[in-house]
């Protein structure tokens, strides 16, 4: 069959069962127009993953119908053409998705300002403000924090998501070339790119003189476009095709290089992000994006 639907479970459960495949099997395959054709289910990992092959529907209409099968359960779920699923380059966000803070917020909280900088955050990620023109008030708050806050920030608030080292290292080790490309700050993407296996990463950097933060970030500034070139950049480079890149991120900025990934994924995203995303991971963690893939479980890395 030319395609496959493949529903992923919340980590906080409940379990899928052979019975939530039964109620999307037969919505797939119901008489009403158009009738659609299901093959049997193939668990990724009992309880939490099944790719269930189908035909005769367009993806877009069978998510809706398995949706309304499964009755509003937790569950993350994605159609698409079964040839080519396995990507060969992966782009990744840092902040709020490879891990679980905003780095630039936590910074502020040394300055006392956490609540201030992070509302400016939440409005630049919702894609109501300028990315380029945010990061630059954001910065220009933390002159004159002394260096050592950067170090503080990582040891002490820097939380990896869960799954992402799964994601990172199972994807390397299949041959993907995986790159972190962050709108927040160099000393944070090295680091983290460096413990999750990342091949390179990029952001942007912040000025330091004389031991202290100037409050001014090193042109140029990393924004959605600098993002999509990476995108492009590397499947150039890599002599991919298009639809051999996974992109992953949860702001305005990720947008563009999501919409021209050959599976782009809005994970637990920004609501501008999570309604233009074909694929959203709501419930999950980044080990959906391998189940995504039609990766076993028992194929992930340590």
């Amino acid at each position: 069959m030319n395609h496959v639907l493949t529903v992923i479970a919340s980590p906080a459960g409940p379990a899928l069962t052979d019975r939530d495949v039964a109620l999307v099997r037969a919505a797939l395959v119901r008489t009403a127009v158009p009738a659609g054709a299901a093959g049997a289910a193939d668990w990724l990992a009992p309880g939490e993953a099944f790719d269930l092959p189908f035909e005769g529907l367009d993806p877009a209409a069978a998510e809706r119908r398995a949706r309304a099968a499964l009755a509003g359960r937790p569950v993350d779920l994605f159609a698409q053409a079964a040839l080519g699923r396995r990507k060969a380059l992966l782009v990744a966000d840092m902040d709020s998705t490879m891990i679980t803070i905003e780095c630039i917020d936590e910074l502020a909280d040394f300055a006392g300002l956490k609540a201030e900088i992070a509302a400016v955050t939440e409005r630049a990620m919702r894609g109501e403000l300028a990315f380029e023109a945010a990061v630059t008030e954001r910065v220009a708050r933390l002159a004159d924090l002394p260096e050592s806050v950067l170090a503080r920030a990582y040891e002490e608030r820097v939380r990896f998501t869960p799954g992402a080292l799964s994601l990172v290292r199972t994807m390397a080790a299949a041959g993907a070339y995986c790159a972190l490309v962050s709108g927040g700050f160099t000393y944070f993407t090295t680091r983290v790119a460096a413990v999750l296996g990342f091949h390179e990463n990029r952001a942007n950097r912040l000025e330091v003189a004389d031991g202290v933060l100037t409050g001014r970030v090193v042109p140029p500034i990393l924004g959605a476009q600098a993002k999509l070139q990476a995108l492009r950049e590397l499947t150039a480079a890599h002599g991919l095709a298009p639809d051999a890149t996974l992109a992953v991120g949860d702001g305005a900025n990720d947008l563009p290089m999501i919409e021209a990934a050959g599976l782009g994924v809005a994970f637990h995203a920004k609501p501008k992000v999570a309604a233009a995303a074909r694929a959203r991971i709501e419930h999950g963690d980044l080990t959906a994006l391998l189940y995504l893939q039609g990766y076993r479980r028992s194929a992930f890395a340590a």
